[in-house]
């Protein structure tokens, strides 16, 4: 007789959740803390119960919340028993140490679970190099605080004598294997500025936004790709280009990266810095929003403040509210945008609808950055021809009396045009076209 299959998977961990709301920090509508308790489902944990917070003018610098927060804390975790324990907040080594003390308990803060989570989610090389760098550097001022166990040891029979101490060999293998990331992702980040620069005769159109706004839906509807996307945070760690072909003919190059977040650890955006150089190298950025979410005003806030960090002069030139079918009062969306300096567009990614507008935005953008021109290119030269068909706008094609050209009337960007000069068999020739007479 058969048996139904059992689950042989490792157990979820149990987590209790707490946390210190400082001046300052922004509210979240789902209540205190309903972010983290999000990010522990990302990390595929269980909470414990509700999640436990104190509101102080300023943080405790040996345990972060007071000591009547830090006993009632130890109750429960005596009564409850979790794996760990997060903090939401960013803990000093000293901080971490102490309540770990107090707990009896593994206590983890807000950058160690994100840098959690984004270990699950690294998929590539590149990836997998930045997360480990991040979490190195992180770990870096914390060493001794994993070396606890040694010192009742300290001064013991057999522990004494000359040569280092764990801990001193510990922080100088750690120091070089940063060195060696360091030296690895630089490598990786010219390349990807190499791969940028020979695409430079494309519009490229770089998505930026919180985390899971719902970049890679977007990506998806446009392009006609089948990138993961999913309902959680970080569903995206790389940076992922595709063809994006518009309703005139012309294509571009469009790119979704790794979503933002509030009170995102310093030291990760660094670690990140290769991922993103695709999206920050971008013609134009469209700063992506999940309308229909209660804090999306924040995670406006967020994002910017992201953005200034990476760049003072990186900035958006149109802000897509994403999900508005699931907004349901349309006011709300006006008092988002209002004082916002660029471009609106309102869009579904889910449905399409409001994506002609964007469509439109971005044709635009092409034009602005293009000249119309007649092409005689020899009907031989079979590669140019494609080359201008894939990247411009063809208005005429025809060709010559004697049967030896075809003359092209297209409009092309400048790069375009100028790698077509470059590459073209000599005897392509080009005569530029009067704007006033291209429009009449």
């Amino acid at each position: 007789m058969s048996h139904a299959p059992i689950e042989t998977g490792s157990p979820k961990e149990r987590v209790l959740v707490c946390g210190v709301l400082l001046p300052g920090q922004p509210t979240e509508s789902g209540g205190p803390l309903s972010e983290a308790m999000a990010l522990v489902g990302a990390a595929e944990g269980v909470v414990l119960g509700e999640p436990h917070f104190q509101k102080r003018e300023r943080a405790v610098p040996a345990t972060l919340m007071g000591r009547g927060k830090v006993e009632e804390l130890h109750e429960l975790v005596t009564a409850l028993c979790p794996d760990a324990v997060v903090v939401d907040n960013d803990l000093s080594p000293a901080q971490g140490r102490n309540l770990e003390k107090a707990w009896g308990c593994r206590v983890i803060d807000r950058s160690e679970l994100i840098l959690d989570i984004f270990s699950r989610r690294a998929q590539t090389r590149q990836a997998r190099l930045q997360v480990e760098l991040a979490q190195l550097v992180y770990l870096a001022p914390r060493l001794r605080r994993m070396w606890t166990h040694l010192e009742r040891t300290e001064g013991a029979i057999g522990t004494r004598g000359p040569g280092e101490t764990q801990l001193e060999t510990d922080k100088r293998l750690l120091s070089k294997r940063v060195s060696d990331l360091k030296h690895e992702l630089k490598h990786i980040e010219n390349r990807k500025q190499r791969e940028v620069a020979s695409r430079s005769e494309e519009f490229t159109v770089g998505l930026v936004g919180y985390t899971n706004a719902g970049k890679s839906t977007l990506l998806n509807r446009l392009t006609g790709s089948t990138e993961f996307a999913a309902d959680m945070p970080f569903a995206t760690l790389d940076t992922r280009t595709r063809r994006w072909k518009l309703p005139d003919g012309r294509s571009v190059l469009l790119s979704d990266t790794v979503g933002f977040l509030q009170r995102l650890p310093h030291h990760l955006v660094a670690s990140f810095h290769a991922t993103l150089e695709e999206t920050l190298q971008a013609d134009m950025l469209v700063h992506v929003v999940d309308a229909a979410h209660p804090d999306a005003s924040h995670h406006l806030n967020a994002v910017d403040e992201v953005m200034t960090e990476l760049s003072p002069r990186l900035s958006a030139e149109i802000l897509l509210l994403n999900k508005v079918d699931a907004v349901e009062d349309p006011l709300e969306l006006q008092l988002l945008v209002e004082g916002r300096p660029e471009d609106v567009v309102y869009a579904s990614a889910k449905t399409g609808v409001g994506l002609d507008l964007l469509i439109a935005r971005v044709a635009k953008r092409l034009d602005e950055r293009s000249s119309l021109v007649d092409l005689w290119v020899p009907v031989t030269d079979g590669r140019t021809v494609a080359r201008i068909r894939q990247l411009g706008v063809i208005d005429e094609e025809a060709l010559t009396d004697d049967g030896q050209e075809l003359r092209i009337r297209v409009r092309l960007s400048d790069a375009v045009l100028g790698s077509l000069q470059a590459t073209a068999s000599a005897g392509l020739r080009v005569v530029p076209i009067e704007h006033d007479a291209a429009s009449a």
